[in-house]
């Protein structure tokens, strides 16, 4: 996915919920901080949205613009309909969000986490996928591993799963040694 397949998502979105405002909350919303990701880390067609102030109508989102609509078939990439539930974050994550909002948006606005606390909700999800957008992101220098650490602590999951998380993230910076971000 592009900026601007994203912004595309983001202002249909917006008309499709009545809602200027939109929460991004997948792995494209990387695009938020980093317009031009690395490709490794764009790999989905898919933006995870919900509309921040009606978050019940994200299933006419996903309804309208989700995966097999004429949407999709149209330009080749599409919105899931997700809940506010969807991503686990970092204390004080809303603080940090990334704004996108522009003519391509039709001025609606994309909030987006930070690319730290977007990170450490991927690892909480844990799939393989997510573990390759750590590895992406550590590779290109978007993270910094103390950041990570401090904000992982503030996460409400469970022992074993923090646990897992802070094992992944160590594995990954020594596997790019040196690598320690902006």
């Amino acid at each position: 996915m592009t900026r601007a397949q994203l912004e595309h998502i983001i202002r249909a979105a917006a008309d499709i919920a009545d809602d200027d405002e939109i929460m991004i909350v997948g792995s494209q919303a990387v695009l938020g901080q980093f317009p031009a990701a690395p490709a490794e880390l764009l790999v989905s067609s898919e933006a995870d949205v919900y509309p921040k102030n009606r978050p019940e109508r994200a299933d006419l989102i996903d309804g309208s613009i989700g995966e097999g609509s004429p949407f999709h078939d149209t330009f080749g990439y599409y919105a899931q309909g997700v809940g506010p539930e969807t991503a686990v974050l970092p204390a004080g994550w809303t603080a940090r969000l990334v704004r996108i909002q522009n003519r391509n948006t039709r001025d609606a606005i994309g909030w987006c986490p930070e690319i730290h606390d977007l990170v450490l909700s991927k690892c909480v999800a844990g799939r393989e996928k997510d573990w390759r957008f750590l590895d992406g992101a550590v590779r290109a220098g978007l993270v910094r591993r103390t950041i990570l650490a401090a904000r992982l602590a503030t996460l409400e999951v469970a022992d074993p799963v923090r646990e897992s998380v802070r094992r992944h993230i160590a594995a990954v910076f020594r596997r790019h040694a040196g690598a320690d971000g902006p």
